[in-house]
This record gives structure tokens, sequence and C-alpha cells, in this order.
């Protein structure tokens, strides 16, 4: 879908009263570090260094923004949107105090931005729903807030164990109700694709 094909870097945002407008819908990664965040970003907009996948958990520690524009009738380029890449959670190593900076600086924007209509919570399809993930999902319940449960890695699994991921995922997703949902997915097949882009732009529609 070449809405998420534009995406641009636009602004990195370390404390709150730095983040842009609240203008413009707004979508979030979030996800335990190394579940595949930045690589599903990366495969979504179809653009290899968008999102910065490190090889050490807790490397991303900024609110990440990225625009997502289309071509009015004019060719005049009109923003839509923005794909925000949330700093990955659950990961022990990094001080405390640079933790709870994390937890202050991510708690206020999906508990507060009021143009943030859905978050993509990106689990390990091998290890989803862990108690890292049952927390951020416990402390997003606003109504108006969509929650997709992206399970990655599914190539790492036979067809019986996707299955069960799915099955467990989409259960959990049902006890929420209809603003949560649930898809398995692989960058290294491009597995699922084609249903994130249909989900999320449903939510910039409204």
């Amino acid at each position: 879908m070449q809405l998420f094909h534009s995406a641009r870097f636009f602004i990195s945002v370390a404390e709150l009263a730095g983040l842009p407008a609240a203008a413009l819908p707004e979508i979030a990664f979030a996800g335990r570090s190394n579940a595949g965040k930045s690589t599903a970003i990366n495969v979504l907009t179809q653009q290899k260094r968008l999102a910065f996948a490190s090889k050490t958990p807790g490397r991303t520690q900024l609110l990440n923004f990225f625009e997502l524009s289309e071509r009015d009738e004019h060719g005049q380029t009109v923003p839509r949107g923005y794909l925000v890449d949330l700093p990955g959670y659950g990961y022990a190593k990094a001080p405390e105090g640079q933790r709870a900076q994390w937890d202050a600086l991510v708690g206020g924007y999906v508990a507060h931005r009021q143009t943030l209509v859905g978050i993509v919570i990106v689990m390990d399809a091998r290890r989803p729903l862990m108690a890292a993930d049952e927390a951020l999902i416990a402390f997003v319940d606003r109504p108006s807030c969509a929650l997709h449960f992206l399970l990655t890695k599914a190539d790492q699994l036979n067809n019986s164990e996707k299955r069960s991921a799915l099955d467990r995922a989409r259960q959990r997703a049902a006890a929420i109700g209809p603003r949560a949902s649930a898809q398995l997915f692989s960058a290294l097949k491009r597995q699922g694709v084609d249903e994130l882009e249909s989900t999320l732009a449903g939510w910039l529609r409204g």
C-alpha cells in the first residue's frame, strides 16, 4: 500500500513536552526488546533502515515519528498520519533510572495522546502474551485506542504451533472486545504484510 511506503522520518522525541502538534492520527508500534518491532516497521514501509533494528536490546530510547503522506488530485503531497516507534520494553538490564524515564515517556504518551488511534503490540510468536505484554494491554484501557497483536517470526513455528499461537492471541483479543485483533507475521517470508496494511489503513480512515 503506497501510503505506508511513503513513510519518512519526521522527529524523535525524548520527553512529552517535545511531542509534535496533535493534528493527525498516529499508530504506535510497541513490543518487548528484540520482538521484531523495528523490522516489522521496515517491512511494512518497504524501507530497510527506516526504523533502527538494533541487535542490542533496549537501544531505542526515544519516540520516533514517521510521517505518512499521499498525493492529492493536484499532485501535492498531503500528510495523512504517523507511525510511532516506541522504545522496547521488558529489558531488565537497562539501568533503573533509564527504565523509569522510558516508562514515563511511553506511559504518558499512551495514556494521554488523543490522536493515538491504535497500538500494534509486536510479540514473538514463540512467546506471545508475556507479563510485560499483558502489563501494556492492561494499561491501554482507552476504548478509542485499537490494539493489534502482531505475532512475529511465525516462520520459526510449524503449522500446529502457528495455529496454537494465533488461537491464543485471538482469544485474548476477543476478551478485550472489538477494538482488538491478532495475526501472524513473518518479516523473513513477507507473510502477513497485506493483513497488517489493511488493519492499519482502517485505523487511519477511522
